[in-house]
């Protein structure tokens, strides 16, 4: 694959595996995430053409400073990933506005960053894809005590079908995919503000290779959206056939 694809939140789950993926078909990796020495841990694994930046992905300029050293060591972009992100373990009765700018920041503006970054690059080239990696969630209502979270994707979603939008008029060589794995097994919820359950433990976890081989197709074979789990994609149709019904469903599910 001669490609060069900048990852953010790639120091674990998804975006290490990724990583490793890509690096494995020959991609050059920008890799970047917050924790240096679990960052440089998954760069040794993904092969020698990886770079490591140290950067937070919710600070805009950190985003500035990842792009331009992508540019520096390599000379272009053609991928830009934004995987970072982080749950929450609440109800909608309890959210505090910390709740919500939390998740938005960290799951909203974090992805923004990255595309406000790489954008000028791509359009200079008329070329170039951004992925954003969202969640079955921003489709289904399958946890309630998800919301915050839930509700970012739904925005995150929103913010990307605008931008296709806008880019098929002005700039018709980018692309804008959307990502929506289910229920995966990483540490995700582990990690998720206020706790919960962890994600390994839950039945019909996708394993994180699975669900990463996904993202590599639609790197490969660039379209607008994808579901890591078939399944997924089906509970999506079958929501929007009868909302009510799938909503009674799932709550019956939670009542036993």
């Amino acid at each position: 694959m001669d490609k060069v694809v900048v990852i953010t939140g790639a120091s674990g789950g998804i975006g290490a595996e990724l990583a490793l993926q890509l690096g494995a078909k020959g991609a050059k990796l920008v890799l970047s995430a917050r924790r240096k020495p679990e960052l440089e841990a998954v760069a040794a694994r993904a092969g020698s053409e990886s770079l490591v930046v140290v950067a937070d992905a919710t600070v805009r300029g950190d985003m500035e400073k990842l792009r331009d050293a992508a540019l520096q060591r390599f000379g272009r972009i053609d991928v830009w990933v934004n995987n970072a992100g982080r749950g929450i373990t609440r109800s909608v009765a309890e959210l505090t506005d910390e709740d919500i700018d939390v998740m938005m920041r960290d799951n909203v503006k974090s992805a923004l960053y990255g595309i406000q970054a790489v954008l000028p690059h791509f359009k200079s080239r008329n070329a170039g894809q951004i992925v954003n990696i969202s969640s079955g969630l921003a489709r289904l209502p399958l946890a309630a005590f998800r919301s915050a979270y839930s509700a970012a994707k739904h925005a995150l979603n929103a913010l990307s079908a605008c931008l296709r939008l806008e880019l098929k008029q002005s700039h018709p060589g980018i692309t804008v995919t959307v990502v929506m794995p289910g229920v995966v097994a990483t540490e995700f919820g582990i990690n998720a503000l206020g706790g919960g359950p962890d994600s390994r433990t839950l039945p019909g976890a996708q394993s994180v290779e699975d669900a990463t081989k996904a993202i590599v197709d639609v790197i490969e074979s660039p379209r607008a959206e994808a579901y890591t789990n078939p399944a997924t994609k089906a509970d999506v149709e079958r929501y929007y056939r009868d909302v009510e019904a799938f909503e009674t469903e799932v709550a019956a599910r939670f009542r036993r």
